[in-house]
């Protein structure tokens, strides 16, 4: 959309009027409220007109109404604390506390063969222990089955069926 002055024009005698965005897109065709609120802004189109009213109202003499009393309202809850509790954390309950349920059936935990990582072949359990950037860090190294890269004991805790992964969460 294009706004030529003349559109520019009509544009500010619109809003000079009172007309809302909407209105004043409505007349003017092919543009949307927010182009027209956008080009206002741009204008810098700032002072309103007053919207045109039928007639002023006439004063009625004033009648003598009775008032129902009002309820009081009632008591609003005293903050519990001040200043910035956004991230407080209020826990009402004790933590609930999984244990988690393992087949620990013929489970032998390796002693570590202690490798480095040019030691390590495609028959060596590749579970690191320790940190990485630490001076003692190692790796497994036991013998690892066919088909994955860790022993049989680091194979259970690397590979957990998922009907585990989902009771543990």
């Amino acid at each position: 959309m294009i706004w030529t002055d003349e559109r520019v024009e009509t544009l500010r005698k619109l809003w000079a009027e009172g007309l809302s965005a909407s209105q004043i897109a409505a007349q003017l065709g092919g543009v949307s409220r927010n182009a027209v609120i956008g080009k206002v802004h741009r204008l810098k189109l700032s002072g309103r007109g007053r919207t045109q009213t039928a007639t002023p109202r006439q004063k009625k003499p004033a009648q003598p109404t009775v008032k129902a009393p009002r309820p009081a309202p009632a008591p609003r809850p005293a903050p519990s604390s001040f200043g910035a509790t956004a991230l407080q954390t209020q826990f009402d309950a004790e933590p609930l506390v999984r244990e988690r349920v393992r087949n620990e059936e013929n489970v032998v935990v390796p002693i570590s063969r202690n490798l480095q990582l040019i030691q390590l072949n495609e028959r060596t359990c590749k579970w690191p222990i320790g940190d990485p950037l630490a001076e003692g860090f190692h790796f497994c190294g036991n013998d690892c089955a066919e088909n994955g890269p860790y022993c049989r004991y680091h194979a259970r805790i690397a590979f957990q069926p998922a009907s585990e992964r989902r009771r543990v969460r």
